[in-house]
């Protein structure tokens, strides 16, 4: 075979070890055994959106929305009055039926919207001009674990992927240094745990990463090895095993999933204690979200919703914030409503009003979507005699942001505030708005799993256009 002839057999394997090189290297950001090639590469939504990453400020036990955005005089009125007397009574989870039981706290109009908010959450309703409560929510369960898992994945039965997990899965992520759906643990797993947040029969690398408080919000954040190139080496040769193995099974997610988790694990050494570094925060800044505050939990709820900003600007795409651990329980008052509401309100009140602020002062807020919701409401009618039972026919959510249309009331209870009666609102129909307002049509965002095409939102869900701007 002459020069010539070798040359001419050969000129397309040349061209395709250069097509093998361009498209596993960086800047196509594809790998040859998956495609897309990584678990978080951005991909596009389905229309323009408004919104690029989720804030969602989770009110663990089920917020009293009579105490907090659903003034009802009502029940001053008929405070101590056996409620049997008044409307039809549902069996509540305890059953322990007391009197009509007024507010303890005052609500007052706030903004040029005249909102009403009670007196638990004076920082939050300063905001209410950008504020859109939604007064008629509905949950399908009355106990803590189901009515958890259907507010984080819109299904009451454990196992199915978690509403940040599906985002991720959707649209991926802006930052390959970090997960693209960070839940921060201030002290409180919800019922149900870890479920809450986990990728259900989507690929492991869509799960919620876990963020302790503290100083050491990871554990192994800090290299063992005494050098990189030895850590380098420990992960080339993990990485070879698994190709290996992959090699044989052809397209395996687990295996996939791995890979990614340990490549993405290695870059966090490095990005993870820069990003949880508050100190470079101004004194000015962390005094906006209560970290001088003389509460050791407004401290410490105020340094995780400034560690949610810094998370969003670094283009996580979903951050998730759990309850502190207060002198009292989570926002579930059986008993000792008035200490328990109110422990819980001083510790998130201030800082959530901080992150709002924020969020507008850096430009942030037009393309930031914040939630803030529980997983059902509180009786109208007292448990015993200072309390409240779970009350899943009525609560009060609501949301911020990209896309919101500020200072809007929408939905309405009876008169006792016990059961939604106009704009009933279900907790498909929030996922729904939520996956618009990120640019993603709910129909339309699903994954195929024994033997169906499933979605967040089952076979419901609607948009909520009147708090849409």
């Amino acid at each position: 075979m002459t020069r010539r002839e070798m040359l001419a057999l050969c000129r397309n394997g040349f061209g395709g070890v250069a097509l093998m090189g361009l498209l596993g290297s960086a800047p196509f950001g594809r790998r040859l055994r998956a495609d897309p090639p990584a678990p978080l590469h951005p991909r596009a939504p389905h229309r323009v959106p408004k919104a690029r990453s989720v804030i969602f400020l989770y009110m663990d036990g089920g917020v009293s929305q009579v105490d907090s955005f659903d003034p009802k005089p009502r029940l001053a009125r008929e405070h101590g009055e056996d409620p049997h007397l008044k409307f039809a009574v549902d069996a509540t989870q305890f059953n322990s039926i007391g009197k009509i039981l007024k507010s303890p706290w005052d609500f007052r109009r706030y903004g040029e919207c005249g909102m009403e908010v009670s007196d638990l959450f004076p920082h939050i309703g300063s905001c209410a001009d950008d504020l859109a409560v939604i007064r008629s929510m509905v949950a399908d369960f009355p106990e803590h674990t189901n009515a958890n898992y259907f507010l984080h994945t819109g299904h009451g039965l454990q196992g199915r992927p978690s509403m940040g997990s599906w985002i991720t899965y959707g649209l991926g992520s802006d930052n390959q240094d970090l997960p693209g759906y960070v839940v921060l643990d201030g002290g409180l797993i919800p019922p149900g745990g870890l479920d809450n947040f986990n990728s259900g029969f989507l690929p492991a690398s869509y799960q919620g990463s876990i963020f302790r408080a503290g100083d050491v919000p990871l554990a192994n954040i800090d290299p063992l090895e005494p050098t990189t190139e030895l850590q380098q080496r420990k992960l080339n040769l993990i990485n070879q095993t698994d190709e290996t193995l992959l090699g044989r099974l052809g397209q395996a997610g687990q295996i996939e999933s791995a890979i990614a988790n340990y490549e993405l694990a290695s870059r966090m050494q490095t990005s993870v204690p820069e990003l949880t570094n508050l100190a470079t925060e101004s004194a000015a800044t962390r005094r906006l979200y209560g970290m001088d505050s003389d509460d050791t939990y407004t401290r410490g709820y105020g340094a995780q919703c400034l560690l949610a900003r810094r998370l969003v600007e670094r283009g996580v795409r979903f951050v998730e914030l759990t309850c502190p651990r207060v002198q009292a329980d989570r926002w579930d008052q059986h008993s000792r409503l008035i200490d328990g509401h109110t422990r819980n309100a001083h510790a998130v009140d201030q800082p959530i009003a901080g992150l709002l602020q924020d969020l507008k002062a850096r430009g942030m807020f037009e393309d930031t979507l914040v939630v803030w919701a529980g997983e059902f409401g509180r009786t109208p009618f007292a448990q015993g005699t200072d309390g409240r039972d779970h009350n899943p026919s009525a609560f009060s959510i609501w949301l911020a942001g990209a896309g919101i249309r500020g200072g809007t009331t929408y939905g309405a209870t009876d008169e006792y505030g016990y059961r939604a009666v106009e704009n009933v609102t279900t907790i498909h129909d929030l996922h729904a708005t939520m996956l618009h307002l990120l640019g993603m049509e709910h129909e339309r965002l699903t994954y195929r799993f024994s033997g169906r095409d499933i979605r967040l939102t089952d076979v419901g869900g609607r948009v909520i256009d009147a708090i849409l701007t």
